[in-house]
């Protein structure tokens, strides 16, 4: 008998597989697959963590011999009894973080085991995040949180010529990153008339989509940074992305503007921001992610009246195990009938 493994029993509750979507996928296999469904709590922070965790016995024992495993993240030590010892025939593994670090172990890598996970799941919450933050500095709201701990009715910084509020239709959003999430935010902001330019690895033939202006490489980076108002880092965590955005980046982009950080917190390099949001070089920050989290209550980002901060949470949506089933669902269609997965993870690339 073929077996499926589910191994998705978050510990935060926002993100426990429910019952329904077991149910939605054991009725998409036919009669010849077996699904466990294990109970031992999990946990998908920080891509997965170190692969999600759920590394027991009862664990172990259930994927030897196991065709697919699903977790939130994939343990090494889970998918090393998948693929060892006898009656070993893990094919496919799927994870339900987007971030695949936690993953991307040596003997993944290597292997001939095809990784899925769930980039563009969690596009719409996250790109709703970045719109809120980018309304949040443009209408001045960190501005009015000030007066209101003073408990002072103060204008004055609003009013004056100066005045860092304006309306979002006359602005640019510069989206680093156009995959699923970077997509779901372009066209949240060009429906609210922001002009958008967006970075991706290479030139797509979907380039013009949306009214969507793409860019590429280093000189496209730049451009990006020089002419954004709003900036948003969409990019997933790999060796290219480690302080991406650093001293030399900021002093690219205009004093007014905003870096809005939703990503990973590795691809900016914190110091530098600090000393950026110091002197006067940016607008503000809108950060959901940091270089260690939880973020140090020593940390001065916690008391820069223009930074807003949110504790990695902007992907949270009662909406994910939806799309999150649905995904499951087409791609155990797909594997039945041999055809090619969504999300397949590039492994060379980190996703």
């Amino acid at each position: 008998m073929r077996r499926l493994v589910l191994n998705m029993a978050d510990k935060r509750p926002a993100w426990a597989m429910p019952a329904w979507a077991e149910a939605e996928i054991r009725a998409a296999l036919p009669k010849e697959w077996q699904v466990v469904a294990l109970r031992a709590p999990v946990s998908g922070e920080g891509d997965g963590g170190h692969g999600g965790g759920g590394v027991t016995e009862e664990t172990l024992v259930a994927v030897a011999g196991a065709e697919v495993y699903m977790g939130m993240g994939v343990a090494r030590e889970i998918f090393l009894a998948a693929t060892t010892g006898p009656g070993a025939r893990l094919r496919w593994a799927h994870t339900g973080s987007a971030g695949v670090g936690g993953a991307l172990f040596p003997e993944m890598r290597s292997s001939a085991v095809v990784l899925t996970n769930s980039a563009g799941v969690m596009g719409p919450p996250m790109a709703e995040t970045v719109m809120a933050m980018v309304l949040y500095f443009a209408r001045g709201f960190d501005l009015a949180l000030e007066s209101a701990r003073r408990r002072e009715w103060i204008k004055d910084a609003i009013y004056e010529s100066a005045s860092p509020v304006r309306e979002i239709g006359d602005a640019t959003l510069g989206v680093v990153g156009y995959g699923g999430v970077g997509r779901e935010l372009a066209r949240r902001a060009r429906a609210l008339g922001m002009r958008v330019l967006a970075t991706r690895r290479t030139p797509a033939p979907e380039a013009a989509e949306g009214e969507v202006e793409i860019l590429s490489g280093d000189a496209g980076l730049r451009r990006l940074l020089a002419e954004s108002d709003y900036v948003a880092l969409t990019v997933p965590a790999t060796p290219e992305t480690t302080g991406l955005i650093s001293a030399g980046q900021f002093a690219l982009m205009k004093a007014t503007a905003v870096l809005i950080n939703v990503a990973r917190g590795s691809i900016v390099d914190e110091t530098a921001l600090i000393e950026a949001l110091r002197s006067g070089r940016l607008r503000g920050a809108g950060l959901d992610v940091f270089a260690k989290e939880p973020l140090s209550p020593e940390s001065p980002l916690w008391s820069m009246p223009n930074v807003l901060i949110t504790p990695h949470v902007s992907a949270v949506s009662p909406a994910y195990w939806r799309r999150e089933t649905d995904l499951i669902v087409e791609n155990l269609r797909r594997y039945i009938e041999g055809r090619e997965l969504l999300n397949v993870v590039r492994k060379d690339r980190g996703y």
